[in-house]
């Protein structure tokens, strides 16, 4: 098997993920955080459950720029804001959330180490080795609006993750209604905000394997708000009735 062949059948094989994961999420909550409970097998400590669940995506990207042919501005750029995102979310956010102490199934930190190798793997040959991306696409409308759209929702992401943990920390073992900023709005600015900078990738690079994260991570985390949402309005009688789960004014 060549590896254009396997590249091929990881795309495939991620749509098929966001399926599974997108109708079975609908039904069943991914057992971390608020969810968390027991009957999920053996489990790590939160922190190195994240840590060790997202290194590959780094690591591959930072290996198929080593080894990619061309080195253009554009390029470039690319691994940036994919290292941006990853070496944040693999080596900061984990040990800076409170409550990181909690259990996490061992069983969701394979999962995730198996998509975030095949989802590094085809957007590092992707778009480092089979893109043609020349300096002259640094003008094009899809980088400027896509490069735009991506720290738009990574300004969104942070600073939800920001104020989540300010939340905890002032209110160590107790859940409190979210207010204030976009929290007015959605119950889940977080998930909204890297919906967004992964749909920013997709334009940016233009590529199949940008819109097949995408795909991807809006069918991973539109369920999980949603189920946030629910839980939220669930525990607090008092919940905003007029708070959407994910998309202001939406849903």
């Amino acid at each position: 098997m060549s590896i254009e062949d396997l590249y091929n059948y990881s795309i495939y094989l991620i749509l098929l993920f966001a399926v599974i994961a997108f109708i079975s999420l609908l039904f069943v909550s991914a057992p971390y955080g608020k969810f968390s409970r027991s009957g999920w097998g053996p489990v790590l400590k939160s922190k190195w459950a994240w840590m060790i669940m997202e290194f590959p995506s780094p690591a591959l990207m930072i290996l198929f720029f080593i080894t990619s042919g061309t080195k253009s501005l554009p390029v470039i750029v690319f691994v940036i804001v994919w290292l941006i995102h990853y070496t944040h979310r693999t080596f900061i956010y984990p040990f800076r959330q409170s409550g990181r102490e909690k259990s996490f199934p061992f069983i969701l930190v394979l999962m995730a180490i198996i998509f975030n190798c095949l989802n590094g793997f085809v957007n590092g040959f992707g778009v480092l080795h089979l893109g043609n991306y020349d300096n002259s696409w640094l003008l094009s409308w899809q980088f400027i609006s896509g490069l735009l759209i991506f720290f738009a929702g990574l300004a969104i992401n942070k600073t939800a993750d920001e104020k989540l943990k300010l939340l905890r920390k002032g209110n160590p073992g107790a859940y409190v209604i979210p207010d204030g900023w976009l929290f007015d709005y959605i119950s889940c600015p977080h998930y909204f905000g890297e919906i967004i900078e992964w749909a920013g990738w997709a334009v940016m690079t233009w590529s199949l394997p940008g819109l097949t994260f995408f795909i991807f991570t809006f069918a991973n985390l539109f369920p999980r708000a949603v189920a946030s949402h629910k839980w939220y309005k669930s525990r607090f009688p008092g919940y905003p009735a007029g708070r959407k789960a994910v998309i202001p004014f939406l849903i």
